[in-house]
């Protein structure tokens, strides 16, 4: 294993994540403790889908932008009616709801892949699939650490056109001061449904990524000490940069 490879895949998997918290924080205004969750929640979706329903690296990828941007719904919908500490402690519930799941979703007299054993529990999935398109194989550390990085490239480029545009101008006006978006006629309730589901389903997006490059994920990746860490990447960083704050931090 070559270091500097490694340490390059994980800055672009940090790099995506601390981009997708920073949405939620720097620019919808939602402190959340759940994003390792969620993260964690994408690298499930990711597994489950090329182990059990043989997918593909691309449709398991979409599979983990679904599940995380769908289990996005109850924070969004906690955000319109809590703020401040009240919707930091509701995260919290969040981000213990999912750690729980994944680590008793788990019957060790059943075999993995049953209902009764989704996720097996604290001992965790391995022999995950490598990222490979087609009959391309994208499985060795140089082709993934290239893959990764053009994936960072363009999610960090999107980024930068969407919260530069009307849109992110909006979700800004709206952290800044909700109750005079409101006034102008901004849907307040859409605005967060969208930055928080855009915010989580990238999470996932990158929690997935991780898992392809790993070939191991446990709940230890949904930790509160993994929520801790990301949040020091963009306050580090800076709350609120398009780019260059989750950059630095990262």
């Amino acid at each position: 294993m070559n270091y500097l490879l490694h340490l390059l895949i994980l800055f672009d998997v940090y790099l995506i994540t601390a981009i997708s918290l920073n949405v939620v924080v720097g620019y919808v205004g939602l402190l959340t403790l759940a994003h390792a969750g969620y993260f964690a929640l994408g690298a499930y979706g990711y597994a489950l889908a090329a182990l059990l329903l043989g997918w593909g690296f691309v449709p398991s990828l979409v599979a983990a932008l679904a599940v995380t941007a769908l289990a996005s719904l109850p924070l969004a919908i906690a955000s319109w009616r809590f703020r401040g500490d009240f919707f930091v402690l509701f995260s919290l519930a969040v981000q213990v709801l999912l750690i729980s799941a994944l680590r008793n979703w788990h019957d060790p007299t059943q075999p993995f892949g049953t209902w009764s054993n989704v996720t097996n529990g604290d001992f965790g999935i391995m022999n995950i699939p490598a990222p490979a398109i087609g009959a391309l194989d994208l499985g060795t550390q140089g082709r993934i650490a290239l893959l990764f990085t053009l994936l960072a490239t363009g999610v960090a480029a999107l980024a930068a056109v969407l919260l530069r545009s009307p849109w992110g101008r909006m979700m800004r006006a709206v952290r800044d001061d909700e109750l005079a978006a409101r006034g102008l006629g901004k849907n307040i309730h859409l605005v967060k449904l969208q930055g928080i589901a855009i915010g989580c389903a990238v999470a996932g997006f990158a929690g997935a990524l991780f898992a392809s490059y790993s070939s191991f994920i446990d709940p230890t990746l949904a930790d509160l000490d993994q929520s801790t860490l990301l949040l020091a990447m963009i306050i580090v960083g800076g709350v609120g940069g398009a780019v260059l704050g989750p950059l630095v931090g990262a």
